[in-house]
């Protein structure tokens, strides 16, 4: 088994886990609270885990660069991928609001497929036909995945582009229902956010010196983890800075978000710099399973045959993608 996959595995559990975290929190704190939270106090944990490799690292003699040098290729993927990492988790949050936890989480699902295309288009990565194909199933599951919020309507999306499939085309049909459906553009504009920051960190990773997997990794996450939280923190103390006093105050819930998001991003960060950000975050679409064991253990939360449906689908395309 190549190494990627159990660490993107681990990188998944420990994303879902700072995801449940974060929607608690969400109780206590607004949306912009909550997403700097778990930027803020995930700092200290980078520090200690590249300090560790560091420690590690230092038992090879032959290894004379204990650091990679910073170049400009770094800095700009890395402040890229950040910013639009900042403003999918603060999406992520919003839809925590809007939908159920399970079906909120999977409305950013569509990252993997947004980060193929993104691949492609930013590093040259090539997409075949089956991957295609797994694109094209994964947005079907995505569409069937919502029902439509009409006050006098009790069709699903699916049952309304068969019914209306002979006066408007399915390019309409669907325009339509992403403007009355409130959550479906959110959910995907978040998978596309988080997609470009997965594209970025992986060419900001790669762009450093060769110094091993590992230490590229952690470097990036520690830089990018400080810009997020410098540049979020000048936002809130600039605009609302009593959102920032509440943050310290729920330091016993948020260090949680902080070690828990660390892990997820170190996991995330190691796998994306081994192998392809694509066939990553495919794989760690199994995130899936282990939202919907969360949201049934700890939130009670019941998903419709419809949403089962979707979310069958979007598995489907997953699966397809990988064993390309």
């Amino acid at each position: 088994m190549e190494l990627w996959i159990p660490i993107t595995v681990a990188a998944a559990l420990f994303q879902n886990i700072r995801t449940a975290l974060q929607k608690h929190l969400k109780g206590r704190l607004d949306t912009t609270g909550a997403t700097y939270a778990r930027f803020l106090y995930a700092v200290p944990f980078t520090w200690v885990y590249l300090a560790i490799l560091l420690q590690l690292q230092s038992t090879d003699t032959t290894n004379t660069n204990a650091l990679p040098a910073i170049n400009t290729v770094f800095l700009s993927y890395g402040a890229v991928g950040g910013i639009a990492q900042i403003l999918a988790t603060f999406v992520l949050v919003w839809l925590f609001g809007q939908r159920n936890f399970a079906v909120g989480t999977s409305l950013t699902k569509t990252e993997a497929i947004q980060t193929a295309l993104f691949g492609f288009v930013l590093l040259g990565d090539s997409l075949t036909i089956q991957a295609i194909a797994g694109i094209i199933i994964s947005l079907v599951g995505v569409l069937a995945l919502y029902k439509k919020k009409q006050a006098n309507s009790g069709t699903n999306l699916t049952t309304s582009l068969t019914q209306n499939s002979i006066q408007a085309t399915l390019a309409s049909r669907i325009i339509q229902t992403i403007t009355t459906d409130r959550s479906i553009l959110p959910g995907l504009v978040a998978g596309g956010l988080f997609a470009i920051s997965a594209v970025s960190y992986r060419a900001a990773s790669l762009s450093l010196e060769e110094s091993g997997f590992a230490i590229q990794s952690a470097y990036t996450l520690v830089w990018v983890t400080g810009f997020q939280t410098l540049i979020m923190g000048a936002y809130i103390l600039g605009t609302v800075p009593k959102v920032f006093l509440r943050v310290l105050q729920s330091w016993k819930a948020a260090i949680w978000i902080g070690l828990t998001g660390m892990l997820g991003s170190a996991g995330w960060f190691a796998a994306m710099t081994l192998e392809n950000a694509a066939h990553v975050r495919t794989l760690g679409q199994v995130e899936l399973i282990f939202t919907l064991l969360i949201g049934y253990l700890f939130f009670k939360e019941r998903l419709t045959r419809q949403e089962l449906a979707g979310i069958a689908l979007i598995t489907t395309g997953i699966i397809t993608l990988v064993l390309e």
